[in-house]
């Protein structure tokens, strides 16, 4: 089957300032890609613009059958058939949680009331907080706060999901109750690229795992890589345990 996911020698500067050198990879459907790499080395902005939140100035992204550098690029189709999660959580915290999952499908595909009740409350099972429908998120830990983003990202019924270092705000117990839900997704089937420094969910979970490095995809391959680096980047990267 073809990638879902087709990222072709792109680029991307902001100003002088070079964040991505011609970066390609594919993901196929159903794997788990996880983009590792030091702050600055372009892994978040290749994410972000794989959700066309950024423009690239060279190369192609296509997603889900979407040319992401076309001028005629549907956008709400596109974030339809991809969800994308932050660090940050952004609910809004004068709805509840069921209102908070409920808002984009209300507004963009246009259900009706039960059906959008029925499936936040779908969701909210999928990521372990079924309870917590009527809570407010002031009423949450930052972990459940988290776990309820993922949720609202799943009512879209995305075909594929971008983690942009989801944990990266939480404490280790918190960490590991976000990772729980998104080995569940990727047992499930769910097609994920993940920016991460989770080193140990990597190896466990991911396909294949891309260390990027000065705007470069500088090393890929199956988590062992990870065990036996090939470059003195990733070796350090490694040892440095960031």
């Amino acid at each position: 089957m073809p990638p879902i996911v087709r990222v072709d020698a792109i680029s991307k500067s902001f100003g002088a300032n070079r964040v991505l050198d011609g970066v390609s990879f594919n993901v196929a459907k159903g794997s788990v890609v996880a983009i590792i790499g030091r702050s600055g080395s372009g892994k978040s902005t290749a994410l972000r613009c794989i959700d066309r939140l950024e423009t690239v100035d060279a190369g192609r992204i296509d997603v889900c059958g979407h040319d992401i550098t076309s001028p005629r690029l549907d956008l709400q189709q596109l974030r339809r058939d991809v969800g994308i999660v932050f660090q940050s959580y952004n609910l809004f915290p004068h709805m509840t949680v069921e209102q908070n999952i409920m808002l984009a499908p209300r507004l963009v595909l246009k259900l009706g009331k039960a059906e959008l009740r029925e499936r936040a409350r779908m969701v909210l099972a999928q990521v372990g907080l079924a309870d917590k429908a009527d809570a407010y998120p002031s009423q949450l830990s930052g972990g459940q706060q988290q776990r309820v983003a993922i949720a609202r990202s799943l009512a879209m019924s995305p075909q594929v999901m971008l983690f942009d270092e989801v944990t990266s705000a939480l404490d280790p117990e918190l960490t590991g109750e976000v990772l729980r839900v998104m080995e569940k997704l990727a047992a499930d089937g769910m097609t994920m690229i993940l920016v991460t420094h989770e080193m140990g969910f990597a190896r466990k979970v991911a396909e294949e795992v891309i260390f990027m490095h000065r705007g470069k995809v500088w090393e890929q391959g199956a988590g062992a890589m990870l065990d036996a680096p090939r470059t003195e980047e990733l070796h350090n990267f490694v040892a440095s345990g960031l």
